[in-house]
């Protein structure tokens, strides 16, 4: 049995969930999501709950048990909370500004790069003095959010032996040592 398909999600003040032909619709103070489901799943929403139920133990149901309520959920968390992403710039004259909805980062190339972010997600970028340059991006999708921040992670990934690169702040890199260390 789904452990986590059989966990109720509770639905917080201020947002509502509908379901209307296999399609979840969550409404919150951070916007409107929607997600279609496999219609042989049974999704019910009352007394405050959401509760989700297969048909039979068949392995794509079971599978399709939790997959549906992790992501009913992530969309509650993301209308009501929000999610919220945290990437820092580390080399030597990395740079990140934001515009709008455009997000220009200076890696290291002989060009600037220029990054059109979806409306859904909010850019900030911040530079202090002796600081590396963080990027902070929020949304309510919490799967576009990811998507758009592998994207920014991909133009410049950490490298094991200086740790230059993109990487969210918190995340730890591996290091090596260069090729004088095992040289004897």
């Amino acid at each position: 049995m789904s452990r986590i398909g059989k966990a109720p999600i509770a639905i917080p003040a201020g947002v509502s969930v509908s379901v209307n032909d296999a399609v979840v619709t969550v409404k919150g103070p951070k916007g409107e999501l929607t997600q279609k489901v496999n219609p042989e799943l049974e999704i019910k929403v009352e007394d405050g709950q959401v509760t989700i139920a297969r048909p039979s133990d068949a392995r794509d149901h079971r599978a399709q048990h939790g997959l549906y309520r992790a992501l009913i959920n992530n969309m509650v968390v993301g209308v009501s909370a929000g999610y919220r992403k945290e990437m820092e710039l580390v080399g030597v004259g990395y740079r990140a500004t934001s515009d709008g909805q455009v997000l220009e980062l200076s890696l290291g190339f002989s060009h600037a790069i220029y990054i059109k972010l979806p409306k859904e997600v909010k850019v900030e970028a911040k530079t202090e003095r002796n600081k590396n340059p963080l990027i902070i991006l929020e949304s309510s999708d919490k799967q576009l959010l990811g998507q758009v921040c592998a994207k920014i992670r991909s133009l410049r990934k950490p490298e094991p032996y200086k740790g230059k690169g993109i990487k969210f702040v918190g995340e730890v890199i591996r290091r090596k040592s260069g090729k004088s260390a095992g040289a004897k």
